[in-house]
């Protein structure tokens, strides 16, 4: 069976902020502003992974809406950018952030960035790798809410019959055929984890004293 590795890249884009933090003391302006509308745009694609911003966007609304936000629905968006000639994330950072508020009446935007979605492959050794950056921004202020990185590995080495040949070809057809959306997902719960909760969750309000950071199980 293929495990997963978790790699915590605990980097979060507020001054200050220590891994010791509890939600209310690292992302305070998720308090202040209490922003309950979430508008996703394109991801910015830092991959050789072409069809990474599309794979991606399919994972993201889900584990929003669960953790209490209303997510703009994602098609929709990409569509009304597609419009205005808008494809990638990067072109979206240019576009003041208040546009968004009178386009789509979200409080926030939120930009992910893909770093790593990589297949690593070496005789009989293999892994597939997902690393995303997360950055919540207001819509009214243009402040950064909240922010967070996370990669995962899935190690695909094969468990080792004792034939080096039979081995090396497993292990490569594994790490070929894995699935990206998979592991996506998973770094999505794990950097949604220290997210302070939504207007539409039971604990909305009441998250400020729960750990800001989660920390990485092996």
């Amino acid at each position: 069976m293929s495990k997963f590795i978790f790699i915590l890249m605990a980097f979060v884009y507020l001054s200050g902020c220590a891994a010791t933090k509890t939600k209310g003391q690292a992302y305070p302006k998720m308090y202040s502003e209490k922003p309950s509308s979430i508008v996703v745009v394109p991801a910015i694609n830092n991959t050789t992974a072409a069809d990474a911003t599309a794979l991606y966007s399919t994972t993201i609304a889900q584990p929003l809406s669960e953790a209490g936000f209303y997510v703009v629905p994602v098609p929709y968006v990409f569509e009304m950018l597609a419009l205005e000639g808008i494809h990638d994330g990067a072109q979206v950072r240019s576009i003041p952030a208040h546009k968004f508020k009178t386009l789509f009446g979200a409080d926030s935007i939120l930009f992910v960035t893909i770093n790593q979605w990589d297949t690593n492959y070496f005789l009989n050794s293999g892994n597939v790798t997902v690393g995303l950056k997360f950055e919540l921004v207001s819509t009214t202020s243009n402040d950064l809410l909240w922010g967070y990185d996370s990669v995962i590995v899935q190690d695909t080495s094969s468990e080792g019959s004792g034939n080096f040949i039979v081995d090396a070809i497993a292990t490569a057809i594994v790490t070929a055929t894995t699935d990206y959306v998979p592991l996506a997902k998973a770094a999505n719960a794990r950097i949604i984890s220290t997210l302070p909760v939504g207007k539409y969750h039971r604990k909305f309000g009441m998250d400020g004293d729960d750990p800001g950071i989660a920390t990485a199980s092996f």
